[in-house]
């Protein structure tokens, strides 16, 4: 992923060309090659690249237009060739993806970012109306971050040379906080008062004394796909997806396939191989990492991904996450980590880091929002509800039916469950997974309730299908996922998601809902489709179990550290969490006692990286009360 940079002097004064030394030192990490510039006066770019596909070497970045535009992009363009049909013939034979989307620009202006299909992330400086507009994809796979402050606007697609170079005190979103201590930040969220993040399918533009934020892109409710056999669903299905992986194998370098033993990862590592064997995939090899724990006996994952690489006929690169798993809470003290969703200073890390550097790879494709779109959640509540609200009843009445003998539960226990999508949320009690951590304080779950909820939203009884507005929800919560995990330097590799591709969500918000999931039949279109690609012992594989026992040992190994610190915790000293309630959770998960314990993970999680904040005197408030209480406990 390539790293964009930018500051304007919004009054017209002169750039400060030592802080734009400061911000290349701070982003060499996150690259590979020369750096590039474009300075005016006021205006200062700076173009990093980090270069995945045989186009990407030959672009000149920052691209300057004809009408003298600067455009700095980092993304992978998927439809280029149909781009090029409506535009003109001047572009050059060698052209790349930023030639195509500045010529799009000309030709269309801001209309021309519902057209691009692909992940990207997009900055283009007008100097002749003194103008920035920042761009990302419709889902968010890219960053793109902004501020605007003391008449100088900055953005960059990494979050660090925002608050570093500075060397000021920062001010928390507790919105975010409040986010990542439940169904994880709204995407136009960063940690940071001020700091903003360009949300999915929306383009910002910047003008002096101005910021307007604009929605490009939405998924249409109207469009709807009907056939009149399982075998064309099937066949349909198996094209989109045939074609979102093949996209995501545009790479110069071998790629890297993440093998989990699970049918998402299983699915796209096999139908990678069939294009490779095709000859029809750009890249020249497809390796794959799995990660497996001996430790873990309900998470026994080596069976299913050995059988995977049984097929394809080679060995990926095995990890041992040991006890712990990927549960870890630490930071790498020499990295400064600008998100809690920042990879770990973990020895897994460091052996996954090590594993693409001696593999060459440049590009991971992973099975993130396969569970979310594929079926794999088995709740038949969006179809029981597109049938109420047409008043299909019969139909509805058997589908209960179908659906109360396969989950061995009371018909009208599911009937209610349907109807109170409907409801005013203040007539509906907060359900048990939606509850805010009891070990938080009162004060801070009042004020940031709807972060702490997941930002729910009541089903409308009339206008789009219910099962589209749900889509759309999950869809939502895949964009606060990925906003929320953010590039580490060590990981210099760009990760693609086959899983996330616009033309096929497209298809799975068009089709119909018991085409997903049927009773007894999680995944059925996907399970249908792929047999006799994907091994028979992986699409029959059951759900994942809950990995419980890694998350404990995690917490266990914490209680040790908190427990014989001499200082407060952070989040009680920014009025959080109340901390004797905490630790007592932590006490009771140590025992194996019932606890929440995601809750649990993401607030030591958080802890630990606010600690992390502390450390790099980030936070001197925070550190002043810990010495003023640390004086007085003595």
């Amino acid at each position: 992923m390539s790293v964009q940079f930018g500051t304007w002097t919004v009054d017209g004064g002169p750039l400060d060309l030592r802080h734009l030394e400061k911000v290349k030192a701070i982003l060499a990490p996150y690259t590979q090659g020369e750096d590039r510039a474009y300075i005016r006066n006021d205006v200062g770019i700076l173009y990093l690249p980090f270069p995945t596909t045989t186009e990407s070497r030959h672009e000149t970045q920052p691209h300057i237009a004809r009408s003298g535009d600067v455009f700095t992009w980092d993304g992978r363009l998927d439809n280029g060739p149909e781009l090029l049909s409506d535009l003109p013939d001047a572009l050059p034979k060698n052209r790349t993806d930023v030639d195509i989307v500045a010529a799009a620009y000309a030709r269309w202006n801001t209309d021309c970012f519902s057209r691009l299909i692909g992940d990207w992330a997009l900055a283009i400086w007008q100097s002749a109306d003194r103008s920035l507009i920042l761009a990302k994809d419709f889902i968010g796979t890219r960053h793109l971050y902004y501020t605007v402050q003391h008449g100088q606007i900055t953005w960059s697609t990494i979050l660090a040379p925002l608050v570093l170079p500075a060397k000021k005190t920062v001010w928390l979103s507790r919105e975010y906080l409040a986010g990542c201590l439940s169904f994880l930040p709204a995407a136009h969220l960063t940690p940071y008062e001020g700091i903003h993040s360009v949300p999915p399918a929306s383009f910002v533009s910047l003008r002096a004394g101005n910021c307007a934020v604009q929605r490009y892109w939405n998924f249409d409710a109207n469009h709807s796909i009907r056939y009149r056999t399982d075998t064309e669903y099937e066949e349909h299905f198996r094209t989109v997806f045939r074609e979102s992986v093949r996209r995501r194998l545009r790479s110069d370098s071998p790629v890297l396939g993440e093998l989990s033993g699970g049918m998402d990862s299983s699915a796209i590592v096999c139908i990678a191989d069939a294009l490779i064997a095709e000859n029809i995939a750009a890249t020249p090899r497809l390796d794959t990492i799995s990660y497996y724990s001996e430790a873990e006996p309900d998470w026994n994952e080596r069976p299913y991904f050995t059988r995977v690489e049984q097929q394809r006929g080679r060995t990926g690169c095995h990890i041992d996450l040991g006890p712990q798993g990927f549960f870890r809470f630490e930071f790498n003290s020499e990295a400064f980590a600008a998100t809690p969703g920042a990879s770990c200073a973990s020895d897994p890390g460091r052996r996954i880091a090590e594993c693409t550097r001696s593999g060459g790879n440049r590009v991971i494709l992973s099975g993130l929002g396969g569970d979310e779109v594929m079926g794999g959640v088995p709740t038949p509540l969006p179809e029981l509800a597109d049938l109420l609200a047409r008043a299909q009843f019969p139909a509805l009445a058997q589908r209960l039916k179908l659906w109360a003998l396969d989950q061995g539960r009371p018909w009208h226990r599911l009937l209610w469950e349907t109807s109170r999508g409907f409801l005013p949320r203040l007539c509906v009690p907060v359900g048990e997974y939606r509850r805010p951590a009891p070990w938080l304080c009162s004060a801070f779950v009042r004020r940031q309730q709807a972060a702490l909820m997941g930002y729910p939203r009541r089903l409308r009884f009339f206008g789009h299908r219910p099962s589209f507005q749900e889509n759309v929800s999950t869809l939502e919560a895949l964009r606060r996922r990925l906003a929320w995990s953010s590039l580490s330097a060590p990981h210099r590799c760009e990760k693609r998601y086959p899983y996330l591709d616009r033309n096929l969500l497209e298809f799975l918000c068009a089709i119909p809902r018991e085409q997903l999931l049927r009773p007894g039949q999680r995944r059925s279109l996907m399970r249908r489709a792929l047999r006799g690609i994907v091994p028979a012992e992986v699409l029959a594989r059951k759900r994942k179990a809950f990995v419980d026992r890694a998350p404990r040992m995690a917490v266990a190994n914490e209680w040790n550290r908190l427990v014989q610190a001499d200082q407060p915790m952070v989040c009680a000293l920014l009025d959080v969490v109340d901390q004797p309630l905490l630790l007592d959770a932590m006490r009771r998960a140590r025992e194996g006692r019932e606890v929440p314990m995601i809750p649990l993970v993401r607030t030591l999680a958080l802890e630990c990286w606010l600690q992390h904040l502390t450390d790099r005197q980030l936070l001197p408030g925070v550190t002043a009360k810990q010495q003023e209480t640390t004086a007085l406990l003595s």
